[in-house]
């Protein structure tokens, strides 16, 4: 009898816990640095929250620096894959595959941050979910403005740009850059220092915030940012969660995943990048580089230097059979309501 227990038992052992009571482990990808701020400021805290919110059920175990294999650009196809579970990535990153919501990146489109995040997600949801087949969305947000960094000129004036080899973030960033003077020179962010340290490159747009995983501050000298009511530029960022393993969650964690995704975690997101903004351009403050502003009537040259960018994105999204103009009418509409909350 007691033999039959201790086999019943064993048996028992061996039978796959219920979904309900087993552990989830997220695999979580990107293409910074641990010590990168956005891991530290954002992806490290939203781990943290599922895990606690899931009494310890859901974890994440990050994988920074393309751990998982490939290159920056293969993120979006790796979370589809199944090859991480969740990325964050930059659309930018992978030309054509946002055509819609990549009217963000338009220059001198977005507000603040927070606002402009808001008015991303809702967008999305409403004109975009199309390019988001295959994942669940779980923040959808811009990052701060960008700045121009610059390794030995400094540049005051339109005319003063015109020829040097700037490293953008996006097609509609290289676009603007184009159309300001500059030769434009596409890459990812992890590309950028070392292109800096070689003189591939003489200057770079990023927000403050990639300051310190990349030695920014170290490798240019001078930095300019946009005072105006609009940023220049701004990249659009993504934090995505591949759509099967989500389906594969029980419904408590799905809602804990619900719970932590969407406008507010959104603008949650961006307020974090903002925050981790101020960090990087102390350092590069603590390292003696000259920061300055272009504003005023110089800006409006570069403002007006744009409007062709414009004007060409709603005239290629239409040729596509896609509304341009009430693309971007229905974007910058967003934009101007959560602006004035």
């Amino acid at each position: 009898m007691k033999s039959r227990t201790l086999i019943g038992l064993l048996a028992a052992a061996l039978l796959p816990l219920p979904a309900a009571a087993q552990e989830v482990v997220l695999k979580v990808s990107h293409f910074l640095p641990p010590s990168s701020l956005a891991q530290t400021q954002f992806m490290q805290p939203w781990c943290d929250k599922i895990e606690a919110e899931s009494r310890g059920r859901m974890k994440c175990q990050i994988y920074p620096s393309m751990q998982l294999g490939g290159t920056p650009p293969q993120l979006l196809n790796q979370v589809r894959d199944g090859v991480a579970d969740i990325v964050w990535t930059l659309p930018g990153y992978t030309p054509g595959r946002f055509p819609v919501s990549e009217v963000f990146e338009l220059p001198f489109f977005t507000t603040t941050a927070e606002a402009s995040s808001r008015a991303l997600w809702d967008f999305s949801q409403a004109h975009a979910a199309k390019e988001f087949a295959g994942t669940k969305p779980i923040a959808i947000w811009v990052n701060g403005p960008n700045v121009l960094h610059l390794r030995s000129k400094q540049v005051k004036t339109l005319d003063e740009l015109n020829g040097l080899k700037v490293r953008a973030p996006s097609r509609l960033g290289n676009k603007m850059l184009a159309a300001l003077g500059a030769t434009p020179v596409g890459m990812p962010v992890p590309q950028m220092a070392e292109s800096l340290s070689k003189g591939v490159i003489e200057g770079a747009l990023v927000p403050w915030e990639v300051v310190p995983a990349t030695k920014t501050q170290e490798l240019t000298r001078y930095h300019a940012e946009f005072k105006g009511p609009k940023a220049m530029t701004v990249a659009t960022m993504v934090f995505l969660m591949n759509a099967k393993k989500y389906e594969s969650l029980p419904d408590d964690l799905k809602k804990v995943i619900d719970d932590n995704s969407g406008a507010a975690t959104s603008a949650w997101v961006a307020t974090q990048f903002i925050k981790a903004d101020v960090i990087g351009r102390e350092a590069t403050v603590a390292n003696n580089n000259t920061i300055y502003a272009i504003e005023g009537a110089e800006l409006a040259r570069w403002e007006a230097a744009t409007r062709p960018v414009v004007q060409g994105w709603i005239e290629e999204l239409s040729a596509t059979g896609v509304d341009g103009k009430a693309m971007h009418d229905a974007a910058a509409a967003l934009v101007a309501r959560y602006s004035k909350n």
